[in-house]
């Protein structure tokens, strides 16, 4: 664990969510054989192109952490060149090695509304400036996230799909890539509760990032190559908006002069409640711009899927003759043990339990009374009420 980094990113939690979380009004039909997806190869001409917003995405204009205090946070500092003869999304950033002559980028999805399935970006890591002297601690980052519900919340979500240090930072010597999943944490005084995996090596150039949400593991991939499995009280517990920023650490290894540093993303892709392996993503991607797609969102329009798993590799060849005669254990109102965060629960297991009004099991209650609860899959620590491994069964 890294105290620093932690705090850092902590920050960004909050301040990612500060926007308002409009309403995505439109968007495509698709069959009800699928389950949702979310495609964007970012074919815009600029961060005030109406089509972003209505697509679904806000560049960021509001000051606050993360990074060098004092620094602007510009919808100017997110382009859209051509390059290779296909549009990306860009963002840059700069630093004289002063807060106000520090400008970062950010760009995040206006709805917090994506959860379980496989979230997929093609992303440039860049190495060094492209003007000015080396050696800035730069983050460039790929993850999804909620908000921050008090010190502590234990709903609250975050997977670093990556962030990529290619000068350090927090203490470490670059290049260095992480992957975090965060279970909760608090900001004064700091305490962080997370778990990551990293990678000591440059990741400079083209790279697709690939997590999925699924079972109750996180499992991250690199260029189809598996990364990290990240499980248990760490998996996470609400929707997440989905982002990309590029901020300083600090200025402590500022040279002089202005440095400036891109971070380009080709692609996105989010598929609903489908665990999809890193060759299907790209299959997936090819054929939307095979087909000429540059934008589809079909997450809120499309399907029934629920509890993504892995599909079987072999069909089952006979049917059971016989239906189970006993259905998995379960309570009632009166039969149903009280919810409680320490305990691991396991798909069709009950509990009762009146929801908290702000996220938070140890604050005021929300006055709704108890419910009947059904845990959908694996869950400990995941309050029944604010996060969708639970189904609410009706008020008691």
């Amino acid at each position: 664990m890294h105290i620093d980094r932690r705090r850092s990113i902590g920050f960004a939690g909050v301040a990612a969510l500060l926007g308002t979380l409009a309403v995505f009004a439109s968007a495509p039909s698709a069959s009800a054989a699928e389950c949702g997806y979310l495609f964007d190869d970012f074919s815009y001409t600029s961060s005030s192109d109406s089509s972003l917003t209505a697509h679904g995405w806000t560049p960021r204009s509001y000051s606050g952490g993360p990074g060098v205090p004092g620094a602007t946070w510009s919808p100017n500092s997110i382009t859209f060149p051509t390059v290779s003869g296909q549009k990306v999304m860009q963002l840059t950033a700069s630093t004289d090695g002063t807060g106000a002559g520090t400008n970062q980028a950010e760009l995040y999805s206006t709805q917090k509304r994506y959860l379980e399935g496989t979230y997929a970006s093609r992303v440039r890591f860049t190495d060094t400036p492209t003007s000015g002297n080396d050696g800035d601690h730069i983050n460039q980052t790929f993850f999804t996230i909620s908000p921050l519900n008090g010190d502590l919340d234990p709903t609250y979500s975050e997977l670093d799909i990556s962030e990529y240090l290619p000068n350090g930072g927090w203490g470490e010597t670059g290049p260095i890539n992480y992957q975090t999943t965060w279970y909760t944490y608090r900001n004064d005084p700091w305490y962080a509760d997370n778990m990551h995996s990293e990678q000591r090596s440059s990741l400079n150039g083209w790279h697709d990032l690939v997590a999925t949400v699924a079972n109750g593991h996180v499992i991250y991939y690199i260029d189809g190559v598996q990364v990290g499995d990240h499980s248990g009280k760490f998996y996470p517990r609400q929707t997440m908006t989905i982002n990309w920023n590029l901020w300083f650490i600090d200025t402590a290894a500022h040279t002089g002069g202005l440095s400036t540093y891109i971070q380009q993303v080709d692609w996105v892709l989010f598929a609903k409640n489908q665990v999809l392996s890193p060759a299907q993503v790209t299959s997936k991607t090819t054929a939307y711009r095979s087909a000429g797609s540059a934008f589809a969102d079909t997450v809120a329009t499309t399907g029934t899927c629920s509890n993504p798993t892995n599909p079987p590799t072999t069909p089952p060849t006979t049917p059971p003759t016989t239906p189970p005669t006993t259905p998995p254990p379960a309570g009632n109102c009166s039969t149903a043990p009280e919810w409680a965060f320490g305990t691991v629960y396991t798909g069709g297991q009950t509990v009762k339990h009146e929801k908290s009004k702000y996220g938070d099991p140890s604050g005021p209650s929300s006055g709704d009374g108890k419910h009947l609860w059904r845990a959908r899959h694996w869950t400990q620590g995941s309050e029944p009420g604010w996060t969708q491994q639970w189904e609410d069964l009706g008020r008691c």
